[in-house]
């Protein structure tokens, strides 16, 4: 049995009538960048996240670098973050002329370890920035309340947490800006790149807006001339048919992580995610800890089952990153779980025969 990593293709074979009617809509319209139907994607994302604003981009890396721009961060500042993410996460503070400040990982959330964010906070920090890994929100009470307390911006990097939840509350509804990626792996995926900001702040969501339009922002007599970062007319008329199926999506692969967790919940050698109390947890990804990954991924290879790991290296250690000068002592849970996570198949298509398939596979090689 072949079990891809994900399976865009039948995705898109499930609503490939309302799809090929908005593309062909699209085609026929001439209007290919900006017009009503970006309008109306940017509303329906702000309506569905609970929040008053949201400006389309053309990727969550921009997105990313819009919103740093938007609040002043800039050369000489200090932005403290996660050691676990995707380099755009670091990349970007460092094209504002920033220094990204890596914070050690929880052990079982994955997430950026709140109780050691203080201690990181000096005079140049500017910014805080969770990132929502793998579906699953930071603990965004305690780093809401740590900007308070020290004036600081809070910055979500939601690439990977579309419509997770904590006590009822949404990434951006808490911090002062929230970004996201709209890659079609996402739980929210385009047919190609995409992005957005979103926020409850009018004066962010008009300089976010205008940066990415080449508008020019003024403040205490230092201008910042923006850029040109758009979401196509053609994949937000996609990302519109698919936000309609985006929660019963998410619920589907909820139910998947149930039944991998059940499944492999007696393994000695496996740890399943773990869900934060009071979080809506949307997999993303599936990750699990576990013994020998290197050679539990080739035996899975080897039976048709396709896993990745997100991420093989932690940020504070990569190559591109060493001259921040980080060493791996600083970061002992991160690093150590760079060696043995490995993210599963998860997508709303999976079949129950497939996942006890892959389940099986896991039980035999420790077995």
């Amino acid at each position: 049995m072949q079990v891809p990593l994900i399976d865009l293709k039948t995705q898109y074979a499930q609503i490939k009538p309302e799809i090929d009617e908005v593309v062909a809509q699209v085609l026929s319209s001439g209007e290919f960048i900006g017009g009503n139907i970006v309008e109306e994607f940017e509303q329906q994302f702000a309506k569905a996240s609970n929040v008053k604003h949201c400006i389309s981009v053309a990727n969550g890396t921009d997105a990313l670098y819009i919103a740093l721009i938007a609040l002043g961060i800039t050369e000489g500042d200090e932005v403290i973050t996660t050691a676990s993410s995707w380099i755009s996460t670091a990349s970007t503070i460092l094209k504002v002329g920033a220094r990204p400040i890596f914070v050690d990982i929880e052990t079982d959330h994955y997430t950026i370890d709140t109780g050691l964010i203080e201690e990181k906070i000096g005079d140049r920090t500017k910014a805080i920035l969770p990132v929502h890994l793998y579906g699953q929100m930071a603990d965004m009470a305690h780093i809401k309340s740590i900007c308070v307390k020290h004036n600081l911006f809070c910055v979500e990097d939601s690439a990977q947490g579309h419509f997770a939840q904590l006590h009822d509350k949404m990434p951006g509804q808490i911090g002062d800006i929230a970004t996201f990626s709209f890659y079609p792996t996402k739980n929210l995926g385009a047919y190609g790149d995409g992005g957005s900001i979103i926020t409850n702040d009018d004066e962010i969501a008009r300089k976010c807006s205008k940066l990415a339009n080449y508008g020019i922002i003024q403040s205490d007599e230092k201008i910042v001339i923006g850029g040109n970062s758009r979401l196509d007319t053609l994949q937000a008329a996609i990302l519109q048919v698919k936000l309609k199926y985006a929660n019963t999506w998410i619920e589907k692969r909820i139910a998947h992580a149930k039944k991998y967790d059940n499944l492999l919940q007696n393994l000695d050698q496996v740890t399943v995610p773990k869900v934060r109390e009071g979080s809506r947890h949307t997999y993303y990804t599936y990750v699990i800890r576990c013994e020998r990954r290197d050679e539990l991924k080739a035996h899975l290879q080897e039976h048709g089952i396709a896993t990745a790991i997100h991420y093989p290296y932690i940020l504070p250690l990569r190559a591109d990153l060493a001259f921040l000068k980080y060493k791996a002592d600083g970061f002992p849970i991160a690093t150590q779980c760079q060696n043995e996570i490995l993210s599963l198949p998860m997508y709303a298509e999976l079949t129950n025969e497939q996942i006890s398939h892959i389940a099986d596979c896991i039980c035999n090689f420790y077995n």
